[in-house]
């Protein structure tokens, strides 16, 4: 300690930063009566220092002789009041808020708790199992410049780093690392599907509740973060904020866009009585939503970051611009984003978070999506963000469902789906872009077990089969399960191809799970979220239901790309297009009519198909069509064609003169000569 001088430091930046002498620490609590930085070497606690300079609410010292040898934690004296929720305690070691690395992965023990289920204060001491924060300067990078995406090329390709890699054919050392993502075998699949964007599940350092361990699982997809700065540890073979860039090096470098899935919404802190390692020790009546003395749970997961305080949002906001200017990343997809647009309780699209989002000059430029919906109050704001967020569309995937299973009265809500859904994504306020289409998530079934089970599978999440989506609008073809019944096994092959075709065929933005292109299946488990095992590591194992399914999304990307009307159409009564000559649209039924309506009304109705014209004076139209029966059915061609070819089809297809003769549930795009 003889070594080291006090000086009063700065309020800004927030976090430890290396100055000209030693370390400025910079942390914020406004109920606190006394913080503490405690300097460790080699685990041990070697000094202790009570920051003595507070500049509004920040606390602030500068250790000169200090190193970033020496890793670091604070601990805060203040009222010890659950009931208006203050739980300060001396004995808790907590983690540096701002911290872009730990020396270990936080795993939850029992002496981190500050409060007992009884309300009493636990005065064990926490510093024995507490990560402790790393001093990190980042140095200077040469980085591959940006991927610029055109918003109607862009097609999501969601990713868990270690899922994607743990049995991909490459070095052992590499499996389940950010660095087997971007190996050559890596990179050159996902070069092949066309995609355009990857949507990396959570790396956020982030740790397995208490329960799940308790039952020997862990939280594999990573939604439960104690840091929104670090990097996940357990996917780096030695630094995790290298690997981490070097991985985000290397898809940029093979023409990919890249966004990183955050959970802004909650932490691993969980419920009162759990772990207090960070935030709530620095200030829990600040950092989360709380009401009598309890947390308001909008997430499900025990707490929920309060957005509408000032420092949560300077938080959030801190932390995006650090993931885009020093991590590199393109842009965020938010779980439970609705928490973002919340003010007190209430959603709304001018919450101080989203507008500061928005007019934020490094932010406003990413790819933004939200999940428009969380567990509280009107949680569900499907087409209400601001414009510049995506949204995903959870009612696009809950038709394409009942379509092709073969629900009554489905042929308009289809057709609203395949045109950007604009009954929630309004014309004149915003592109169809703005949906994010998917049939597939990671919290759900994956497309192969959507075509194989009609219940869900969970015994595995020890829950008593409890857990996850009860109603999946799945169907299995006449057996659960896997089938030696060739007849069965090519339905369910057929099946994917037409959810993916209608996918990839419709307006907006489309997701694809990945493994979806490989007919992974997790054998019916729809809430997979603790399996860090085969269930759901992926298979790439070559088949011909593998070949078929990744040519089937490379072409239809292709495609996507040679006629951009195939995702965002301008229609004449939409003044968002006002400055642009309008496409033409018509929809046919099965005997080359336009559709009449009674054909629109038709509860049994199997097909549709629409005619798209890029303004009225190209010479060729695409004709898209989707038929969901097993029966053979002809289709005519639409009056006046003159010359058509298939862009793409699926089985079962065969053009005659001037009819399609179908011979059972299939999807189209053809190519056709403009008709009188």
């Amino acid at each position: 300690m003889n070594d080291f001088i006090l000086e009063r430091g700065h309020p800004n930046p927030l976090g430890a930063s290396v100055t000209k002498n030693g370390i400025n620490f910079a942390v914020f609590s406004k109920h606190a009566t006394q913080l503490y930085l405690c300097i460790f070497e080699n685990d041990a606690e070697i000094a202790r220092f009570p920051f003595t300079n507070k500049t509004q609410f920040i606390w602030h010292i500068e250790i000169k002789g200090l190193s970033d040898i020496h890793t670091y934690g604070f601990r805060a004296e203040g009222p010890f009041d659950p009931k208006h929720h203050h739980l300060f305690n001396i004995n808790k070691l907590l983690m540096d808020p701002y911290a872009k690395d730990f020396t270990e992965k936080l795993s939850w023990h029992p002496d981190q708790s500050t409060i007992n289920l009884n309300g009493d204060i636990n005065n064990e001491d926490s510093a024995h199992c507490v990560p402790k924060s790393i001093i990190f300067t980042p140095p200077a990078q040469n980085r591959p410049p940006r991927i610029e995406i055109l918003p109607q090329q862009r097609c999501l390709y969601e990713l868990h780093v270690k899922g994607f890699s743990q049995q991909l054919g490459i070095e052992d050392h590499l499996k389940g690392t950010y660095l087997g993502v971007v190996t050559k075998e890596g990179l050159g699949h996902l070069k092949s599907l066309g995609v355009s964007t990857i949507q990396l599940m959570p790396c956020f350092s982030f740790a397995t509740e208490s329960r799940l361990m308790e039952l020997q699982l862990t939280n594999y997809w990573g939604y439960n973060p104690i840091s929104f700065f670090a990097p996940e540890k357990s996917y780096a073979i030695d630094d995790a904020i290298i690997e981490f860039k070097a991985m985000v090096d290397g898809l940029r470098s093979a023409g990919f866009e890249v966004i990183l899935d955050v959970v802004y919404n909650h932490t691993a802190e969980s419920e009162l009585h759990q772990s207090s390692v960070c935030y709530k020790g620095l200030d829990n009546a600040i950092y989360y939503r709380n009401e009598n003395g309890r947390y308001l749970n909008y997430t499900g997961c025990g707490n929920c970051i309060d957005t509408f305080q000032e420092m949560s949002l300077r938080l959030i906001m801190d932390s995006m611009r650090y993931w885009v200017e020093e991590m590199g990343i393109d842009g965020f997809r938010f779980d439970l984003g609705v928490d973002l647009g919340r003010t007190q309780h209430e959603f709304s699209p001018n919450a101080p978070l989203l507008q500061a989002i928005m007019q934020d000059p490094t932010l406003q430029k990413v790819c933004l999506v939200s999940e428009p919906w969380d567990i509280g109050p009107n949680g569900y704001q499907v087409g209400q963000f601001p414009n510049g967020f995506l949204e995903c569309n959870d009612q696009y995937r809950d038709t394409l469902r009942r379509f092709w299973r073969g629900d009554e009265s489905q042929t308009q809500a289809l057709a609203t789906r395949l045109m950007g859904s604009r009954d929630y994504f309004h014309k004149g306020s915003k592109s169809p872009l703005t949906s994010v289409n998917y049939i597939t998530y990671h919290d759900g079934y994956t497309l192969r077990d959507l075509v194989s089970y009609h219940r869900r599978h969970n015994l595995a999440n020890m829950e008593n089969n409890r857990d996850g989506h009860g109603d999946n609008i799945s169907q299995n073809f006449g057996t659960e399960g896997p089938s030696t019944d060739d007849s069965i096994n090519q339905q369910r092959l057929n099946q994917q191809l037409c959810l993916l075709a209608t996918l990839l065929l419709s307006q907006g933005t489309p997701h694809i799970l990945g493994g979806d292109e490989l007919s992974h299946t997790q054998n019916g488990n729809n809430n997979a979220y603790c399996q860090d095992n085969e269930t759901t590591w992926l298979n790439w194992g070559h088949s011909s239901d593998r070949l078929a399914i990744t040519s089937a999304i490379s072409t239809l990307l292709a495609l996507r790309k040679q006629h951009p009307i195939l995702a965002e159409t301008h229609l004449p009564d939409d003044p968002l297009y006002q400055h642009l000559e309008a496409d033409v649209i018509e929809w046919f039924n099965e005997d080359g009519r336009l559709m009449s309506i009674e054909d629109w009304n038709e509860p049994e109705r199997d097909f549709l198909s629409v005619l798209m014209s890029r303004g009225s004076t190209t010479k060729s139209s695409l004709w898209v069509g989707f038929y969901r029966e097993d029966t053979p059915i002809n289709i005519i061609f639409p009056k006046g064609t003159r010359k058509i070819r298939s862009l793409f089809n699926t089985n079962g297809i065969t053009l005659k003169e001037d009819y399609i003769e179908c011979l059972y549930r299939s999807a189209f795009v053809l190519e056709i000569d403009r008709f009188e």
